[in-house]
């Protein structure tokens, strides 16, 4: 299972401590060459990692978002992985958002791929967009050349307070 956290820039460490205590010492916790932005490998399943962190007291941590599948940040790659998981995942009486975080590519925008991913999960799958309240978030995560793609629900993106 992998995940993307993020930190306030000086408490990176803190957060990448935290994540290893939340998750057991086989987690593989790495920086990415972003302030306060943390890659998480882990040997878990989905369910059972998200509640250890949502269950762990943090400090550091700002939000933790689980990935699905990680490609490499090729637009048509990241539409097709996108939508082979929209189709596994989103049905059409889901409402849905694609929301894009783009770090250190300048191949495309975020809001021209959201726009086109929005367009064929509607064209193929027949789901509603709801940008404010979406049953489905369709998360595009790119971090140069690594681009992480997920389908979740508000429960799974974990959202914390940090203690300044």
């Amino acid at each position: 299972m992998y995940f993307i956290a993020t930190s306030p820039i000086y408490r990176q460490f803190d957060a990448m401590w935290e994540l290893e205590w939340a998750l057991g010492e086989d987690a593989k916790i790495k920086k990415t060459g972003f302030p306060g932005v943390i890659f998480v490998t882990v040997d878990m399943d989905r369910e059972s990692a998200i509640n250890a962190i949502k269950e762990y007291e943090t400090t550091a941590i700002y939000k933790v978002i689980p990935i699905d599948v990680m490609v490499h940040t090729d637009k048509e790659k990241i539409i097709s992985a996108a939508m082979e998981l929209a189709s596994k995942h989103i049905s059409k009486d889901d409402s849905f958002a694609v929301r894009c975080k783009r770090r250190g590519s300048n191949l495309f925008s975020s809001k021209e791929l959201e726009g086109e991913l929005g367009a064929a999960v509607v064209d193929k799958i027949g789901a509603t967009v709801n940008l404010e309240y979406p049953q489905k978030t369709l998360k595009i995560e790119v971090i140069k050349r690594r681009t992480g793609i997920s389908v979740l629900t508000p429960d799974e993106i974990i959202t914390k307070d940090v203690a300044e």
